[in-house]
């Protein structure tokens, strides 16, 4: 199922001195950290963080990545990551948004798709746990209440 940026969460942070590079700009492989958090912020929203997930059975593997950079960003830039699920029911699907926090200029776009595979067997599944789907539809209905 599809809903353009139904359940987001969105997480601020400071650019550290750590994540730049000789050049004075965040090494690009720093962003998809930036992303990682704002997805399992996303995913504690959705009632489905790391224990739930562990214990389900599951794992959920990142099986597809799309980055487009803007611009960016530097140290100190106060930076705000919005992660929204798009799909549910089939695979997970997330868009990422990562601007600046200060004047909204746009820094990354991204997508993430997550598959489920059986923690036993190591099976992909083609549709996502009931349990997973129970927890956004749950959310989806405090979100639009």
């Amino acid at each position: 199922m599809r809903a353009q940026g139904v359940i987001s969460a969105d997480i601020e942070f400071d650019v550290a001195f750590h994540d730049i590079d000789m050049v004075g700009v965040v090494w690009h492989g720093h962003y998809l950290r930036y992303l990682e958090n704002a997805r399992w912020s996303l995913m504690e929203r959705l009632d489905y963080g790391l224990d739930r997930m562990l214990a389900s059975g599951y794992a959920w593997p990142i099986v597809d990545l799309q980055v487009r950079y803007v611009k960016p960003a530097r140290f100190g830039d106060r930076l705000r990551a919005r992660a929204s699920v798009v799909e549910w029911e089939h695979r997970l699907a997330v868009n990422h948004l990562l601007t600046n926090a200060r004047d909204g200029t746009r820094i990354l776009r991204a997508r993430t798709v997550q598959a489920a595979v059986d923690g036993r067997s190591g099976e992909l599944q083609f549709a996502c746990p009931a349990d997973f789907v129970e927890c956004v539809r749950a959310a989806m209905a405090k979100h639009l209440a």
